[in-house]
Formats: structure tokens, sequence, C-alpha cells
């Protein structure tokens, strides 16, 4: 016969041997794998229908011809499910280009009589299709054998390529699917770095004060999710012996928020050689926001301070933030800050400077609103259904962690949040604890 490509030089099609038709036998991901019920359900579909004896599922690559699935064939282990493609009809369907190969009567047929398989295979007819990628290459067969010569009915070829296509529908499906999912990874771990990026490696040390900090994905945005939140925090050294804590919330999610985060956090970061309270900063903040057309608005708290021999003395100012909670030694639980004009969408805010104190064993607490508005996981009982923790239960929960450093705090918090919402966080949450430790 005359094959499209000519012959290799054993004198099988040498399209066998293409290695744009290997990479896609290869990635169909199931040469050597067991059987498997779609495929299996399909062969002995065309089976009983065409009343033939034999029926297989076949990928092909340059040497053989592996049984993805065979019906009538005593083949359980998958060293069995297989053989030489030169014993094969399907090298027929490879080197005529996608065309179907029937035969009547293997024995009779010039093109078929000499084939080595013929008779230790016991092949009286044999119809195939072929099983076709997208793109036209020919990755095996779906074909039926009978044990004596037959004519093949125009409804059992119907069939049988209604069949192949359903075989090669599948392993496309398949195929998709993994593509998506590594697409989808891909992504994932580019949101991940970009999440990352939008936070401290690690807080700063600042001598004579304790710090933590915790960021805590919405639901099931984890590893493998494109989404990237738009909540943010960041310790730095300003000038001399004073520092400053910020925290901010973007409104929604995606690259937009993320693009506002960074660019919120490292204006800050730019400002800390311009002198100014809290209030002013954020103002800055606010115009540089409006100037490059920010596409989000977003909330922030900042506090500058400084450590003294008495603690820490600070000031703060709200941006349209929750209050930050002030935990003293002894447990008891304050707010602390005015609400003030979220950022990046009025010329004019309204901004409070506000100066607090901490003394020994005091911790500040700096929080987004996901941290007050944890809701149970859907499908909880009607009772707990809708009930939000709020600004009073983040409160009782700090002062149950009464006499716990800065790390054991957010920890504290964490743990009681993920309670609450059992796993399933509404919003992200990003939390910063400061805190002067007790003397030894």
């Amino acid at each position: 016969m005359d094959f499209a490509g000519g012959l290799r030089a054993d004198g099988l099609p040498a399209v066998l041997s293409d290695p744009a038709r290997l990479a896609a036998v290869e990635a169909t991901a199931l040469l050597d794998t067991g059987p498997e019920e779609v495929f299996e359900d399909l062969a002995s579909l065309a089976a009983r229908i065409t009343g033939s004896g034999r029926a297989f599922v076949t990928l092909v690559d340059a040497e053989r011809s592996f049984w993805k699935a065979c019906v009538g064939v005593d083949a359980d282990a998958i060293t069995d499910r297989q053989n030489p493609v030169g014993q094969s009809f399907c090298y027929f369907l490879i080197g005529l280009a996608g065309q179907p190969f029937i035969v009547n009567d293997a024995a009779a047929d010039p093109r078929t009589a000499d084939h080595p398989s013929v008779g230790p295979m016991n092949i009286g007819a044999w119809a195939g299709y072929p099983l076709l990628d997208p793109d036209g290459r020919v990755l095996g067969s779906f074909c039926v054998i009978d044990d004596s010569p037959r004519a093949w009915s125009p409804a059992d070829l119907t069939t049988l390529a209604t069949l192949a296509r359903s075989v090669a529908a599948e392993i496309h499906l398949r195929q998709s699917l993994t593509a998506a999912k590594a697409a989808h990874q891909r992504s994932a771990d580019l949101a991940h770095s970009l999440q990352t990026g939008l936070l401290p490696p690690r807080l700063r040390a600042i001598p004579g004060v304790e710090a933590a900090a915790s960021y805590l994905p919405a639901s099931n945005r984890h590893r493998t999710d494109i989404e990237v939140g738009g909540d943010f925090y960041d310790l730095f050294h300003t000038h001399g012996p004073h520092y400053a804590a910020v925290l901010g919330d973007v409104c929604g999610k995606g690259i937009q928020a993320a693009q506002v985060s960074s660019m919120a956090r490292y204006s800050i970061r730019a400002d800390t050689d311009e002198t100014g309270f809290p209030a002013d900063r954020l103002h800055r903040l606010n115009s540089a926001l409006l100037a490059q057309n920010a596409p989000r608005f977003l909330t922030a708290v900042y506090t500058a301070f400084q450590p003294t021999a008495e603690g820490l003395s600070g000031t703060i100012a709200l941006a349209g933030h929750p209050p930050a909670l002030i935990r003293r030694a002894e447990g008891r639980v304050e707010k602390l800050g005015v609400p003030g004009t979220l950022l990046g969408v009025l010329d004019t805010l309204n901004l409070t400077d506000v100066p607090f104190h901490l003394a020994p064993g005091d911790l500040l607490l700096l929080y987004t609103d996901g941290a007050i508005e944890a809701r149970p996981r859907p499908g909880t009982a009607p009772e707990d259904a809708g009930t939000p923790f709020g600004e009073d239960d983040l409160a009782a929960a700090l002062a149950a962690g009464h006499g716990m450093d800065a790390t054991a705090t957010i920890a504290h918090l964490t743990g009681v949040l993920d309670t609450h919402h059992g796993g399933w966080a509404s919003d992200d949450t990003a939390l910063l604890a400061l805190r002067v430790p007790l003397p030894a």
C-alpha cells in the first residue's frame, strides 16, 4: 500500500515515528494505564451493536499498539494489553492519514492477506476508525474484529465512526481539563507570589516592642486560587527613634486591588522622610492615589510611635477604617481612633490624629474588617447562620487572650475566627499586633 509520508526502514508507515504525532499520543496520558469504565463501555457497545466478538480502543506509538480497552480478549495485566505495532492492523489507519480501514475478508484482501496477525489473531474481518486529536493527528484506533469474514453494514460503520468520535472527544476533554488545571495552577502561583509581595517578608524588629501579624485569605483562596486580596500591612522605621505601623484594605479583589494595595504600601514607605502626623501622611497618600487615578478606594489605619522608657507612645489616624483596639495589661480592652474619610475618592478628607500610650503589658491591635464580618459557613445551624463576628466579639476574644504576648495573641485570634466561620472566611483578614513586654 501507498502511505502518506512513505515507509520506514521496517516497511511500516513513516508517520508512525512522526515526533509531533508521538508527542500527541504521549500527551493523552493513557499509555500503560489500566482499564477505565468509559472506554470499556464504548468498546462493549461497539461489539454488541456490530455483533463482532472483539473491540478495542488502541493508542499507537512508534513501536506498539496499546489496548486501553479490549473486549473479547483475556488480558488483565497491562503488559498483556499490547502488541508490536507491526502485528496490528492499526498502523493502516496511521498511514492512511486518518481514513477508516475496513476489511471484510482479511485472508483474501490483498492489503492484509500477508499480514502476520491474520492467522495468529484469527482475524476474519476488521473495521477500524481513527482516533484523531484536534489537529488531525492519529492517536490510535477504535476497531472491531470478527472471527469470520463478513460484510460490514452501513449501520455498523456509522456506529463505529460515531463511537470513535466519542472516544476521541473523551480523550480531548481530559487533555483540556488537564491543561486548564495547569493554567489555573500557574495563575494561582502568580497570584500567590503577587499576594506575598504585598506583605513584608518579616516584621521589622523594634527594640522594646513585640510585633506579630497574620494574613488570612478569604474562604478557599489558598494556593490554588487565582484571586488576589487587597489587604496589606507594614511595619517600618521612619526617622530617628520613630516607627510606623500601617494596615489597609482595598475595595474588592483581583489584579486591580493588588495594584492599589502595592501602590498604597510603597507610597507610604516613600513618605518616611516627610514630616507630619499620621493624618498628614494619609492625606498625602490620598493625593497620590487621586493623582495616579487609582481604580479602587481603600481604608487604612496609620500609627506613628516610638518606644520610651515607660513603654510606647504614639499617634493614630483612621481613614474609613475600623477603630484599633488596646488591651491593657490587666485585660481591659479599649477602642482607639476617630472614624475618618476613606482614601482614593475625595479631595477633602476629615482625619483625626489621636494620641495613645502603651505601658508594659499593653497591646495594640490593628485589623481589617474581615475580622469583624466573619460569618459561619453556609449550611450551619439556623440559629448561627448569618451571625457576624462583630467588634464586640473581637474585643472579647482579645480580652480572653489577656497575658499572651503578641505572637500568641495573633494565633489566638486566628483560632477564634476560624472556629467561628468554620474555615469559611467570607473576606480577607489582616491582623497586626504591637505589645510592650512586661519586665523580666
